[in-house]
């Protein structure tokens, strides 16, 4: 779907699976329901007071890099092979896509209200068709515009943005928008390498450890609080009665709210566009903020419900307009 801009050879050792619509988008929604549950779980190490956001973040994609790369290097050795070209373009897509993600969103948070960071970063499926109807002529129908607008309005309800007061941080709002096209780069280079036969595994297992590289430096392991993964941290919400130790809840972080999701989502490149996948990880707020509310007991307000359901509408919408 992406074209040659990024450069990187193509490979013929794996033959062309069919692409299989339903599946690509079931791929995409159990993607995001592990995201929206890892969301709670993340605040609740972060509440604990234990790790800062940017911290758990440098813990994610480490632990990440760490299963992936071990589990490719024992399982299909073969495929983690690279060329000089291809090396560079996996760092470009660890660094600037992976981890500059969760950099510049933790750096918009710490600005912005967070509604307002999350709506800017939702631009991202705007870059995405724009790079794909100018740049890969992707033939689109009109109404794919009016999804995204539909979406967009819907998420700025669900975020109710309204609440954060004040003007908007230059800063926060820089981040917010670099975010987006991370988020947009990530998705882009995924799809074009996974196109391109390189297997989910192997580029998931090189992108995450040049993330961890990055954070790395960003944040050198030596100051890491090693007391923080024995203590325990309640559970909060309806569940407040309970604990665990929050080594096990970085395990969940690590498994099933990053190395899990992220294959699914990849994975999910064989078979549906960027275009369709990116409009569709529009529900994850609405997921989440529906998690958080069955969880920690956060209200909803009629917005909000309002919201979702016009992101959900926008949804169907999207995949109305698949050009010929």
């Amino acid at each position: 779907m992406v074209d040659a801009p990024f450069n990187v050879p193509e490979r013929s050792e794996e033959p062309t699976a069919p692409r299989r619509p339903a599946l690509g988008y079931a791929l995409v929604l159990a993607a995001i329901a592990l995201w929206s549950v890892n969301a709670t779980v993340a605040k609740i190490v972060v509440d604990s007071g234990g790790l800062s956001a940017l911290r758990l973040a440098e813990v994610r994609g480490t632990g990440a890099a760490i299963l992936l790369f071990a589990g490719v290097a024992i399982f299909a050795p073969r495929t983690l092979r690279v060329t000089r070209r291809e090396l560079g373009y996996l760092a470009i897509f660890g660094i600037c896509g992976l981890a500059f993600v969760h950099f510049f969103y933790f750096t918009a948070i710490t600005h912005l209200d967070i509604g307002i960071a999350l709506v800017i970063q939702y631009l991202a499926p705007v870059l995405v068709a724009l790079w794909a109807r100018f740049f890969v002529h992707e033939p689109v129908r009109r109404r794919l515009w009016y999804a995204l607008a539909l979406a967009f309005g819907g998420l700025t309800l669900v975020a109710e943005i309204w609440g954060g007061g004040g003007t908007l941080d230059g800063v926060g709002v820089a981040a917010a928008l670099a975010g987006a096209f991370a988020y947009a780069l990530y998705i882009l280079m995924a799809e074009h390498s996974v196109r391109g036969g390189r297997d989910v595994y192997s580029l998931l297992a090189w992108g995450f450890l040049f993330a961890a590289l990055f954070w790395a430096v960003v944040q050198p392991w030596w100051s890491f609080p090693d007391d923080v993964l024995t203590s325990d941290a309640s559970l909060l919400g309806r569940l407040e009665e309970h604990s665990l130790s929050v080594w096990l809840l970085i395990a969940y972080i690590v498994v099933l709210g990053t190395v899990v999701p992220f294959i699914c989502m990849i994975t999910a490149l064989r078979h549906i566009p960027a275009t369709r996948a990116t409009i569709v990880a529009m529900v994850e707020p609405v997921l989440a903020g529906l998690v958080a509310y069955a969880w920690l007991g956060e209200e909803i307000s009629p917005e909000q419900l309002v919201g979702g359901l016009m992101v959900l509408a926008a949804i169907v919408l999207a995949q109305t307009a698949r050009g010929p």
